[in-house]
Order: C-alpha cells, then sequence, then structure tokens
C-alpha cells in the first residue's frame, strides 16, 4: 500500500511580510558590463538600418541633425566656467602633459597606422580611426576614474575641461590637416561650416553664460537628456545617409574584428605610456593617475556631432571606430580604477593598504 505523497511544506511567512521589491531599471543598466548609452546609440544605428531617412524626410533630419549640432555647442560654451579654467592653469605641467598626449601622441599613433592600409583596415575605417585619435578628451568619465583611484580629481576636472576646450579649435584643424580628401574635401565651404556649426555657437554660449548660467544649472539633469537626444539624432541621420550611399558593403566582418584588435592595441600603448610617462616627468602618484585617465582616453559626445560636419554622408564609417573605442576605454579603465585604488597609498605607513567600498561600482559612463 502506497503511503500518500507528503507535500513540500511552505516557509511560514510572517504577518506583514512583503516580496522584496525588484531593483530599478536604472539600478541594473548600473550592473551591466556595457555602457547602457552605448546600447542607446547601437539602437539608433540599428533603427537607421531598417528606417533610414530617405526622400522628403532625409533634409528635415539633416536640419534637424545640424540645429541639435549647434545647439550642443552653444550649451558646451554656455557651460563653461571661465574662472574656473583660469584657476586651473596653475597647474601647467599637468595640463600640458594631457594636452600633448591627447593631441600629439594620439595622432602619431593614428598616422602610424595608415602601415595597416589596406591589408588590415580599410581606408574608410583607417580615416576614422584617425579621426578618433584627433578627438578631445573626456570630462565625466576622467573625472569618476580618478575619484576611484583616488587620484587627483581636481586636476583631472580641469584637464578634461581644457581638453574639450581646445578640441573644439584643434580637431577641426588637425581634420583638416591629416584627414584632408578623406574626411570628404576640406574647402572653403567646409571651414566656413565647421565655424558655423561649431565655433559660432560655442562663442555665443560662452558670451550668455552669464545669463543663461543660473538656468543650466538648475536643469542640469533635464539638459543631459537633451545632449544624448543631440547626439542620438546626429547619430541617426549621419547613420542614414550612409545607408542611402551604400557604404556599408565596403566593410566585412573581418575588418570590424581587425578594428577592435587595432584599437585595443592603440589603448594599451596610451595607458602605459601616460602612466610610465608621468613617472618620468616627476609627477607624483596622484597626477599620474588623473594624467592616465584624462589622457588616454577619447570623448564620444564631442567626437559625433564634429564627425557629422567634417565628413558628411561618410559620418557613419569614421563614428563606428570612435563608438567601439569608447566602450573598450569604459571597460578597460573601471577595472584598472578599481585596481589603482587598492595600490599602497605612499602618505600612509608602510605596508598598509587603503580599503575599496565594496559598494563604489564603475560609474555607468556618460558620453563624454
Amino acid at each position: 500500500m502506497r503511503r500518500p505523497s507528503r507535500q513540500p511544506r511552505r516557509p511560514s511567512r510572517r504577518p506583514g511580510w512583503r516580496p522584496s521589491p525588484r531593483p530599478p531599471v536604472s539600478a541594473l543598466l548600473a550592473r551591466m558590463p556595457v555602457d547602457p548609452y552605448v546600447l542607446a546609440l547601437l539602437g539608433v544605428v540599428g533603427l537607421a538600418a531598417l528606417l533610414p531617412a530617405r526622400g522628403a524626410a532625409a533634409p528635415v533630419a539633416d536640419g534637424a541633425s545640424t540645429g541639435a549640432v549647434a545647439l550642443l555647442f552653444f550649451l558646451y560654451g554656455a557651460r563653461l566656467s571661465t574662472r574656473e579654467a583660469l584657476d586651473g592653469m596653475r597647474h601647467w605641467r599637468l595640463h600640458l602633459t594631457v594636452l600633448a598626449c591627447t593631441f600629439v601622441l594620439f595622432p602619431v599613433l593614428g598616422l602610424a597606422a595608415r602601415a595597416l592600409v589596406p591589408s588590415l583596415l580599410a581606408p574608410p575605417l583607417y580615416s576614422g580611426l584617425l579621426f578618433l585619435c584627433l578627438v578631445p578628451s573626456t570630462i565625466q568619465s576622467s573625472i569618476a576614474f580618478t575619484s576611484i583611484a583616488r587620484g587627483n580629481v581636481p586636476a583631472a576636472i580641469c584637464a578634461g575641461s581644457f581638453s574639450s576646450l581646445a578640441g573644439i579649435f584643434l580637431t577641426p584643424l588637425l581634420a583638416a590637416v591629416l584627414l584632408g580628401n578623406d574626411g570628404g574635401g576640406f574647402s572653403l565651404g567646409s571651414l566656413l561650416k565647421i565655424v558655423l556649426q561649431l565655433l559660432l555657437p560655442f562663442l555665443l554660449g560662452q558670451l550668455l553664460r552669464r545669463w543663461v548660467g543660473g538656468f543650466l544649472t538648475r536643469h542640469k539633469k533635464v539638459l543631459g537628456y537633451v545632449d544624448r537626444g543631440s547626439i542620438l539624432l546626429v547619430v541617426y541621420v549621419a547613420f542614414s545617409a550612409g545607408m542611402a550611399a551604400g557604404i556599408w558593403h565596403q566593410v566585412g566582418v573581418a575588418r570590424l574584428g581587425a578594428l577592435v584588435i587595432v584599437e585595443a592595441v592603440l589603448l594599451t600603448l596610451m595607458l602605459l605610456t601616460t602612466w610610465y610617462g608621468a613617472e618620468r616627468l616627476g609627477f607624483d602618484r596622484g597626477d599620474r593617475i588623473a594624467i592616465q585617465f584624462a589622457g588616454s582616453k577619447k570623448s564620444l559626445a564631442a567626437g559625433l556631432p564634429m564627425a557629422s560636419v567634417l565628413f558628411g554622408a561618410q559620418a557613419s564609417l569614421a563614428v563606428l571606430p570612435l563608438m567601439l573605442f569608447h566602450q573598450m576605454q569604459l571597460m578597460v579603465c573601471a577595472v584598472l580604477a578599481r585596481r589603482r585604488a587598492k595600490d599602497p597609498d605612499p602618505e600612509l605607513p608602510a605596508g598598509h593598504v587603503a580599503e575599496v567600498s565594496p559598494s563604489a561600482q564603475p560609474p555607468v559612463a556618460r558620453a563624454r
């Protein structure tokens, strides 16, 4: 005679017991190894591949993209505090070192990569790789990683700001000299477009900062969405133009794999050079950390709008190396910052290692 099977007893629940709430979406995204903003950019690329702006919609989208770029650089100018920039110039050796890494060493390595064309890199992808080497450094992620690694945060703030400011002038100039016809043919009309869409809005923002600076400070979160939304629009228009021109047939999976390897080598060289080069120049540990994180990264937010102005219909392939490098630098620097935080502090007794809070997660990187 079979015994009746016993049902597993359910755990008793105390009065008032409630299931633990699920973590919010923002917390889940923060734990992802991939930057959520990069996922949004990839989604926009997919949308442009499926539903590109064609026909009568193309001029409308292009005009909206032009306005978005002008708005971005107006906001850049209105947010930059001239007084803070002048105060930060006291540490001029560190800032010159970061600028040299960003606008001298990076372009030299980019020019050296020309030897890989066309054996490893397709010419359109190489143009994007060289443009990546001309883009200014980041601001938010450089500050965040420097803070996690216990480096000189004020120096990282100033270095990132100076790099972004210098990039508004130097990146188009270097692109005109080094890219030549690869950038879509630089002419008087192209230079005029750069002045009207990039430099003039930036200078206008600086002039009006006295009156609009308070408004921008109070609505910083909303303006952050405006920044990112504008960049998403620029990417959509650029990739729509690339789909209409059929330039994506020029690149295969093998070429993309080679590009990832080349960018990994580029990032490794810059991380090693900024760290050990700063040591040879006599900087202390805090300054070396700021130099490494500010001098080895590139700004996605500054590069995407510039590429849309400089490359025109070729912008979709030109920004692809920058998008890949952006995600790569965030993942690598997040790990590196945590390791730097565990290094012995020279100001503490020998053998003492600073503790790292387990809750200190790599920041959700912004496209800066």
